[in-house]
């Protein structure tokens, strides 16, 4: 079911909002949307890269970020190494895939 059909059964008095809500949340945790929210002990979660949220203190986010030039240096350098989810290579670089 797309976004399109739930606001339509809504609409139409087939799902109560609450029973949208949550499958318009589940329908943009598959596409792979990614949202933060602050969770209750006062740190950011990121939803959307998998199960469960990835939940850092804002400072530790900072020094992820700094550090992420050299995320970036070290999976290219293991390219070959890794595995990307689905099987497919980085989307963003769709032209160069990683090797099988």
């Amino acid at each position: 079911m797309d976004r399109k059909e739930i606001l339509f059964k809504v609409a139409a008095g087939e799902l109560n909002p609450e029973e949208a809500d949550k499958l318009l949340k589940e329908l943009s945790e598959s596409q792979g949307v990614l949202i933060c929210k602050i969770s209750p002990k006062g740190a950011v979660s990121v939803y959307g890269l998998q199960r469960m949220p990835v939940t850092l203190y804002a400072d530790q986010w900072y020094r992820l970020m700094e550090f992420a030039t050299k995320i970036r240096d070290f999976i290219e350098q293991n390219r070959e190494s890794l595995r990307w989810k689905g099987g497919a290579g980085d989307p963003r670089m769709e032209s160069d895939p990683p090797a099988a």
